[in-house]
């Protein structure tokens, strides 16, 4: 199985794509910054934080199209790479490969100021800043699956902790400090546009999950623009507080300058008594901020590791870099190398001494060479137009060449305004790249560039739609994969046949859960897993010949098993998904098990969980009872029986001993017959659910306990089904559910069946659906 057979699983919605990038714009930069760019250009480094959000503006529009017309790993570098070709992309790769060093080697000091109150080239700053660095590298080496959750709680925090500053400090400006707006004149504007656009690179990070993220062509756009727009508003009113509350040397001089600003603004409200004690606000305030700050630089930090090693994985499938550095830890399933080949430069970037300014100019001039050939890219594909570029998402035609044009042009601008040491450092890092272009990646890498079809422009050529009844199948166990594919095959053909739908097609997927200090897309390197989902899907694809039904495979990577299943279902626009399950639980388990609780409770189609017991299908008995599910379990049995020629169709149902009916006549009583009311529930059932008489056979047992009478009746055949109960995931999960004590206990395949339903959502569901979708 090759690379481009892997897909990704899209498990990202608006929200997590927003925080993901707005988690490593709020960092270092709105807690550092501040008195480094007040220094340079006073209050009018405002309007720097602003130049330098409608610059990642522009870049961000360009790469919202990029990512949902070319979604893989690697981001910014991927798409200059195919599209100018691997001369450029080397340039691009090494340029974000070390402006994302470069920007983590700035949040380390950032950290360490903030920890010990001391200037960034203090011995103890260094020291912070290389333990805490040291501390990431080891962590995303190993790998904390959790980490995902913690970055959103601490973005939370953040927003919380920047609004709360931002209002107090807004009361308390001082107006006389905004003049001079600009001391040094508006070239040193220009100037600090540079060395604050380090802050706006987080949202890269969205690009570079792109194959990740649900609904792209609406979704992406939308968090890359809100992850730009959020912070610059920040940044900007947390400069207005700051260049408002303290004179610009007290900024400039400060090594923790949001800490004193927050000091400043709280302190007028005097001190708080605590039994007995005097707590001076201002001492609050800025112990808050420094927790805060501390936070910021180490979350942005890691991210940037985590980013890094992405692009690593990128050139290495390009062979513009090694492939070495992307093999995967077979403990801790990360790509090792790149986190600590990564690790070790940062650390020599911290105990470098490049000030901390510098080296977020650099972090800056790289990504700003980087985006200008990003502009230059969309051009070039949206003229070459190749057959695999389809963006969900294309910049408005209004808008268009302008964006790519006036963004190009003005990364070039902040560029060449900035400090001849800076030149120097990115100039040399560009030089580096072509030098190991020329000497090492010329001969190996992949020809991409589409310049030449972007001169002689060709047109696009959509793909046919075509309707079908399509099943989706997850599959993992070679054991029983055959078995399910048999099962799947006859429920599509039939269904196929009932609707009038001229063809049937199984979806067969196997998803690899894969860890987040992971590439989804770097899971090519375990070759282990890779050759095993590979043979997998290739006998998933044989038994398509066998079954005659047409059988398509997808291998995907994804972080959580049961969400990725349901967003296959969204995206094949599925009939019906059918899966194995294992009834064998302890009750302190889930229904089904953490990955197929979701799907029980979410998928929109109908779903039939399947427990392997007999290679054959041979005599089908469904237990029917009213059950808003027992329909589907029929029609279900009777695809199955029709699969095989000697196979039969019995509907059975449990009915207890006659009663009397004290209801008809207060004098007489009138016994119910059991075995004519079971009739008369099966012949109800059945007629619903499309079948008619000489399709089945009735059977109806009396039994005083049903659930005896269930396991008594059902294993005298190869192939049980039965519908899915109403009662909740916790009752379940406490006291067992009938369909599970028939799987547990039954000796043949047993067929749980829930029919296609859509419930109603809670508030909260709704709401989190909102944002997530």
């Amino acid at each position: 199985m090759s690379s481009s057979d892997q897909e990704l699983a899209r498990d990202l919605g608006f929200l997590e794509a927003y925080t993901l990038g707005l988690g490593t714009m709020i960092g270092a930069g709105i807690f550092v910054l501040p008195g480094i760019v007040a220094e340079s250009a006073g209050p009018a480094s405002m309007v720097s934080f602003t130049l330098g959000g409608v610059v990642a503006l522009l870049a961000a529009l360009s790469l919202s199209e990029l990512a949902t017309g070319m979604p893989k790993a690697g981001g910014s570098y991927y798409y200059v790479n195919h599209a100018l070709g691997s001369f450029f992309g080397t340039i691009v790769g090494w340029g974000m490969w070390a402006g994302l060093m470069f920007a983590t080697a700035f949040y380390m000091l950032g950290f360490g100021q903030y920890l010990t109150n001391q200037p960034s080239d203090a011995l103890i700053v260094v020291a912070a800043g290389l333990v805490m660095a040291s501390l990431l590298v080891a962590v995303n080496y190993r790998g904390v699956k959790e980490t995902g959750s913690l970055q959103n709680v601490i973005v939370l925090v953040l927003i919380c902790l920047i609004g709360a500053f931002i209002v107090v400090g807004l009361v308390r400006i001082n107006t006389d400090l905004l003049t001079p707006f600009a001391p040094a004149g508006w070239g040193a504007v220009g100037a600090t546009t540079g060395t604050v656009f380090v802050t706006f690179i987080g949202f890269e990070v969205i690009a570079t999950s792109a194959e990740e993220i649900k609904d792209p062509g609406r979704n992406l756009p939308l968090s890359m623009i809100a992850a730009v727009v959020t912070p610059t508003l920040l940044y900007v009113l947390v400069m207005l507080v700051s260049t408002g509350l303290l004179p610009v040397p007290d900024l400039a001089g400060s090594d923790v300058p949001v800490a004193d600003v927050a000091a400043e603004a709280v302190g007028v409200f005097g001190a708080l008594s605590v039994a007995g004690y005097s707590l001076e606000l201002a001492t609050v305030g800025s112990v808050i901020m420094i927790a805060g700050a501390i936070l910021a630089t180490v979350s942005s930090a890691n991210a940037s590791i985590l980013s890094a090693a992405r692009v690593n994985f990128a050139m290495g499938r390009d062979r513009i870099l090694t492939n070495w550095l992307n093999q995967i830890h077979e403990q801790y399933r990360t790509p090792y190398r790149a986190i600590v080949a990564t690790g070790a430069l940062i650390l020599l970037l911290i105990a470098s001494p490049l000030p901390i300014d510098t080296l977020a100019d650099v972090a800056s001039f790289m990504f700003l060479i980087t985006y200008a050939l990003v502009h230059i890219a969309v051009i070039v594909l949206r003229r070459a137009d190749p057959d695999e570029y389809e963006p969900d998402f294309r910049i408005p035609a209004v808008l268009y060449p302008v964006v790519p044009i006036v963004g190009s042009l003005a990364c070039l601008v902040i560029m060449v305004q900035m400090a001849w040491v800076v030149q120097a450092i990115g100039l040399g890092i560009v030089g580096a790249g072509v030098l190991w272009y020329q000497f090492y990646a010329k001969d190996k890498a992949i020809a991409t560039s589409l310049v030449g079809e972007a001169i002689a422009e060709q047109p696009s050529r959509p793909p046919a739609d075509e309707q079908l009844y399509r099943v989706v199948v997850p599959v993992a166990n070679p054991e029983t994969q055959r078995h399910l594919l048999r099962l799947a095959a006859a429920s599509a053909r039939e269904s196929a046949n009932s609707e009038g739908i001229d063809r049937a097609e199984i979806v067969a997927v196997n998803i690899t859960e894969v860890p987040p200090q992971t590439s989804l897309e770097q899971i090519e390197f375990e070759e282990e897993r890779v050759e095993r989902q590979s043979a997998l899907l290739e006998g998933a694809r044989d038994s398509g010949e066998e079954f005659d039904v047409g059988i398509r495979t997808r291998a995907i990577a994804g972080r959580d098993i049961g969400s990725t299943i349901l967003t296959v279902i969204d995206e094949e626009d599925a009939d019906e998904v059918l899966l194995g399950w294992d009834a064998h639980r302890s009750r302190r388990e889930h229904l089904f098990g953490s990955n197929l609780d979701p799907i029980m409770g979410r998928a929109p189609c109908e779903v039939t969980f399947v427990q392997y017991g007999s290679d054959r299908i041979g005599d089908v008995v469904v237990l029917v009872s009213g059950g808003p599910h027992t329909p589907a379990a029929v029609r279900r049995g009777a695809e199955f029986a029709a699969s095989e020629p000697d196979a039969t169709l019995t509907l059975l149902n449990i009915q207890r001993p006659a009663e009397t009916n004290e209801a008809a006549d207060e004098d007489a009583s009138e016994p119910l017959d059991p075995i004519a009311e079971g009739e008369s529930v099966i012949e109800r059932i059945a007629t619903e659910a499309g079948l008619s008489a000489d399709e089945y056979t009735t059977r109806v047992e009396v039994n005083e306990d049903i659930e005896a009478g269930i396991l008594g009746s059902v294993n005298d055949y190869e192939t049980i089904c039965v519908g899915t109960t109403r009662d909740g995931v916790i009752s379940q999960a406490i006291s067992g559910a009938i369909p599970e004590r028939i799987g547990r206990e039954a000796t043949g395949t047993v067929a749980m069946v829930r029919g296609e339903e859509t419930s109603p959502r809670s508030i909260r569901e709704g709401l989190i659906e909102r944002l997530s979708s």
